[in-house]
């Protein structure tokens, strides 16, 4: 063989090792992602009762795959902040995710009454003139003035939320002298129209925190937060608070019941 073809054949047979090297690595890390999504949901719902992860071998075996997978989901999981490595302990559970059903029409302090006590630090709370989004989905006259209100939210004293809220300002202005800082809005709109809520449209997203959310929820600048848009309906369909939830991401999960119907 001469040797330019000498050459090119090694050439090939080397391309064709770094291409198998480079499959081999996606392989393991679309498995390690596959392994940290089964761990994740152990770690959200309390799987590991000690707070220790089983040992990367065990974990290897229980799921059939290798220790290198493993140490891969498990950095996964601990760049997300859910757990750490202590020298001597193993992998430990250092946060946990609160959860946030969607099946129901709740305030958060209804939602979370068993994970522990939400305040409310009310930011902003005032009459402003509606922007026309807000007025049209409140089914307001454009440039109406609305009640603006802006809290963060915290569970057990760590900050869970950033609410904006818009409420027309006939029942916004009995909100003014509301223990706003302990109660949820939905229970205060009842009691002061005499009637239940109805629905809400939601919509739920993740964006950018921005400057200034970041440093009110004390989260890195440019961390991804959950953001809930929902606007909430009186039982006869009237339009009455429309709101935008900014959630840490790595501090709420949202889950649902959903239905297939013909």
């Amino acid at each position: 063989m001469p040797p330019t073809d000498r050459i090119r054949d090694h050439a090939g047979q080397g391309a064709a090792t770094v291409a198998a090297h480079r499959a081999r690595r996606r392989l393991r890390a679309d498995r390690a992602r596959q392994l940290a999504d089964l761990l994740r949901r152990q770690l959200l719902t309390d799987g590991f009762g000690s707070g220790t992860l089983p040992h990367e071998s065990l974990l290897a075996t229980d799921y059939r795959t290798s220790r290198n997978t493993v140490r891969e989901a498990l950095d996964l999981l601990r760049s997300e902040g859910l757990v750490d490595r202590l020298p001597g302990v193993g992998t430990v559970v250092v946060a946990r995710k609160y959860p946030h059903g969607l099946d129901r029409l709740m305030g958060l302090a209804e939602t979370l009454h068993e994970h522990g006590r939400v305040t409310n630090e009310v930011r902003t709370v005032g009459p402003v003139s509606a922007p026309a989004p807000v007025a049209d989905r409140l089914h307001l006259p454009p440039g109406a003035d609305v009640l603006y209100i802006e809290r963060l939210r915290r569970l057990n004293g760590l900050p869970l939320s950033l609410d904006l809220t818009y409420i027309p300002l006939d029942l916004g202005t009995a909100l003014l002298g509301a223990d706003l800082e302990n109660t949820d809005v939905f229970r205060l709109l009842e009691s002061i129209t005499g009637r239940p809520l109805g629905h809400a449209d939601i919509t739920l997203e993740a964006v950018t925190a921005d400057a200034h959310s970041a440093a009110v929820l004390e989260a890195p600048r440019g961390a991804a937060v959950l953001m809930l848009e929902r606007l909430t309906h009186l039982a006869d369909g009237r339009p009455v608070d429309l709101e935008f939830i900014r959630f840490r991401g790595d501090r709420i999960s949202m889950s649902g019941l959903l239905h297939r119907t013909a």
